[in-house]
């Protein structure tokens, strides 16, 4: 009986592992970065293009951050995952973050 109890166990872990690693990769939300970046981000930079100036117009856009060529999506991810010590501590999840690099890059213009 032990027996058929293990090697039931260890086929249900099977299975749960299995099921977890075949979950579909987030998608990041544009929309929802745009969001992100407006809560967090338009007090010191532009984020988008109906926005008001903010009073710290001298730091990078996320226009120039997209159309200054130094930023892949992952380096935006690696960025905004350990942001610079000015910045506040966001605290954003992993998705987040995706969320943000996301829309960033999609001011990029063509």
């Amino acid at each position: 009986m032990n027996k058929v109890r293990s090697v039931l166990t260890i086929g249900a872990a099977l299975c749960l592992m299995g099921t977890g690693l075949s979950l579909p990769a987030h998608a990041a939300d544009e929309a929802n970065g745009k969001a992100l970046a407006l809560k967090w981000c338009a007090a010191c930079h532009v984020v988008a293009e109906d926005q008001d100036i903010v009073s710290g117009a001298s730091l990078p856009s996320f226009f120039d951050v997209a159309n200054g060529g130094a930023y892949t999506e992952e380096s935006l991810k690696t960025f905004l995952a350990d942001p610079h010590p000015k910045m506040p501590d966001m605290a954003l999840t992993n998705f987040e973050i995706a969320d943000l690099a996301r829309y960033i890059l999609s001011l990029k213009e063509d």
